[in-house]
């Protein structure tokens, strides 16, 4: 089992064009092959491409090899833009604030087992991708909370019709078939209810997950991103004045419904970001991760970003 060691420093494997037997990134892959290509990813967890100066017209053969099948964001909680069939940007949450560490989708009952970033274009300062081994998080915590999560979370999501906070059950599921909607939640094992002003969901999911390959255990919820502490003083408050928490877009308790701690979800955000290595971005650069035993999250950044993100399944 692949445990984290106290005090192990942990970085993605980057290959750079000046090293590479080729300078095409696409021949490079190809000759890695799909089997190869898992077999890194597996033992390295994130994989940086850097230097190729991939172009925007040229990367979707690059992430043909790199996350195949591309899968759709539905029930996705981050706001961002679809670019092109499964292609989106990779957020659209305000530049001035960090966002912390999580997998994409470990709330869900399914998960993307790769997630392929792009850099198109790098912020003029700042902007990193922040990159956390799994196991290496989970070490770090403290037993008390590891053990308060010993049950579980439950996540609660409300979706508002069209108008109020958040996101709409529209954006989140990309429809707007109800019937598809309600489909997805009883395969998906959901609790779901339709109101006069949209659609409640709570799902009660594991704290950890482990690797189907290494069978390492790794942090893998997002509890500190759906807490209100997460959100900011400021922000929290302002929501507490209108809302009870309940009623938030989105919240999250313990498996049994209490509340946890703002001082437990700070831990676990603060851990996460302590321990994170950075991505800084040049454009044409590629960064490949493991969604399960890799967490990601951004750093602030000045100017203008983009980066892509492509996701697909085991």
């Amino acid at each position: 089992m692949d445990t984290a060691e106290p005090g192990r420093v942990w970085r993605p494997y980057e290959i750079t064009r000046a090293e590479a037997d080729t300078p095409d990134l696409v021949g490079l892959l190809d000759a890695l092959g799909p089997g190869g290509l898992a077999g890194l990813l597996t033992e390295r967890k994130a994989v940086v491409f850097r230097g190729f100066g991939i172009a925007p017209d040229a990367v979707e053969a690059v992430l043909d090899r790199l996350v195949p099948d591309r899968l759709p964001y539905v029930h996705g909680n981050s706001p961002r833009t679809r670019v092109r069939g499964n292609l989106y940007t990779s957020t659209e949450y305000p530049q001035q604030y960090t966002i912390s560490m999580h997998n994409e989708l470990s709330y869900a009952h399914r998960w993307p087992a790769r997630l392929a970033f792009y850099c198109e274009k790098a912020a003029e300062r700042g902007g990193a991708t922040s990159v956390i081994d799994g196991a290496l998080w989970l070490e770090s915590l403290d037993p008390e909370v590891r053990e308060a999560f010993a049950g579980g979370v439950l996540y609660i999501q409300n979706l508002h019709d069209g108008f109020g906070f958040g996101k709409s059950w529209q954006e989140t599921f990309e429809t707007d078939d109800r019937a598809v909607v309600e489909a997805f939640l009883n395969e998906a094992r959901a609790d779901w209810s339709w109101g006069p002003d949209g659609l409640r969901v709570t799902q009660l999911r594991p704290a950890t997950a482990t690797h189907p390959v290494t069978g390492a255990e790794v942090w893998f919820n997002q509890a500190d991103q759906w807490h209100p502490a997460g959100l900011g003083d400021e922000t929290s408050a302002e929501l507490y004045d209108i809302l009870s928490p309940a009623e938030f877009p989105q919240y999250v308790t313990f498996a049994d419904g209490s509340p946890i701690p703002d001082a437990y979800a700070g831990h676990i955000r603060d851990r996460g970001l302590e321990n994170a290595v950075d991505v800084e971005w040049h454009g044409g650069d590629l960064l490949l991760i493991d969604n399960v035993l890799t967490a990601h999250g951004r750093r602030p950044f000045d100017g203008t970003r983009r980066v892509l993100v492509a996701m697909c399944g085991g």
